[in-house]
């Protein structure tokens, strides 16, 4: 099917939302999925296989967003597909096609659990595992399997430019995941003896913030933290190419590309409990539970009806903005452009 219509656009608004779930949420209204009644389109449960809850959560984040749900309903997949790893992104191209195109409210993502298991057998043990960790094999798996290689053709400069290109023939790897979720951070980094200035670039797929340790903060405040200078002392100072020994350096990073969804992981288990307040452009998060313990659930706008949704392994129940708003994050993907209904193949 095909729609014209589209989600507003934010300038970075919140998109999705990964929570770990706390006792607020029992006091919403929620339905156990039964497979006896037609689900929407995207709003489906996953049933829980044994502390899986980080998972599911994951998963369902992964599931809403509609690029991505596109890419793989449409089968854009299939001709990009590396024989040698597919098994992980086939697996979750079923797994997709069951959560948005079946008839049950709920299904078990064993199958993909199981493929993702061969590879990192961690996560077929009845133990709770980080979700930040799991979102990062999962993008990566999904990469490998998707890439195509790409070679650059070579740069000109013009002569006497300040810049000039060293690279020649570099063979670069591009996929639906890089084009997604890559961004590129910039380091600047200055020996404070000679005061001699390097860079530095580094990709990234999730952002991980720290959080200041006041009471109260805005997202605003963990990115300033993440984002401000820092000074390397000591035995972590930095060896200089022009002082040819190791000096302390003041270190300030920057954002040189962002992605189209950018993924913030907040550092809550630092800190015993911290109020995150936000911006017109967010939502207002708090965080309970500490490491050795807890459940993770997803918040999901839908495309389809522009509601938000809270999973809860087979729970799934709407919730109004507000509720949204309360809800304790971990994870947080923003959108710097609005998406469109996805496309589904005939």
């Amino acid at each position: 099917m095909t729609s014209q219509r589209s989600l507003p656009a934010d300038d970075f608004g919140i998109y999705y939302v990964l929570a770990e779930c706390t006792d607020y949420y029992d006091t919403l209204p929620v339905k156990e999925a039964d497979g006896s009644q037609p689900c929407s389109q995207g709003v489906t449960g996953l049933r829980n296989l044994g502390n899986t809850c980080y998972m599911n959560a994951i998963l369902q984040c992964l599931c809403s967003i509609s690029p991505l749900v596109e890419y793989f309903l449409s089968g854009k997949y299939i001709t990009a597909l590396q024989n040698d790893c597919s098994e992980v992104a086939t697996a979750f191209a079923y797994l997709m096609t069951d959560m948005w195109l079946g008839d049950s409210d709920c299904v078990s993502p064993e199958i993909f659990r199981s493929a993702l298991g061969n590879l990192y057998p961690a996560f077929t043990k009845k133990t709770q595992q980080d979700a930040q960790e799991f979102l990062i094999y999962v993008l990566n798996e999904l990469h490998e399997a998707l890439k195509k290689y790409h070679y650059p053709r070579r740069r000109s400069h013009e002569k006497g430019s300040a810049q000039r290109c060293c690279r020649k023939w570099i063979t670069t790897e591009t996929s639906v995941i890089t084009q997604l979720f890559e961004g590129q951070l910039n380091y600047s980094i200055v020996c404070l003896k000679c005061e001699k200035c390097t860079y530095k670039n580094e990709v990234f797929t999730v952002l991980s913030l720290p959080i200041p340790s006041e009471y109260e903060c805005s997202l605003q405040d963990c990115l300033q933290c993440f984002f401000q200078q820092d000074t390397l002392t000591w035995n972590n100072q930095i060896h200089c190419s022009f002082c040819e020994t190791k000096q302390e350096t003041a270190v300030r990073a920057g954002i040189s590309k962002a992605p189209k969804i950018i993924i913030f992981h907040l550092k809550r288990f630092l800190l015993a409990r911290t109020t995150l307040w936000g911006h017109p452009c967010m939502y207002m998060c708090n965080h309970f539970g500490d490491l050795d313990g807890g459940h993770y659930t997803a918040f999901c706008k839908n495309s389809f009806t522009q509601a938000w949704y809270s999973f809860d392994d087979t729970r799934v129940s709407e919730i109004p903005d507000t509720s949204v708003q309360n809800a304790t994050a971990y994870l947080l993907f923003y959108s710097c452009q609005p998406f469109s209904i996805p496309i589904q193949k005939h």
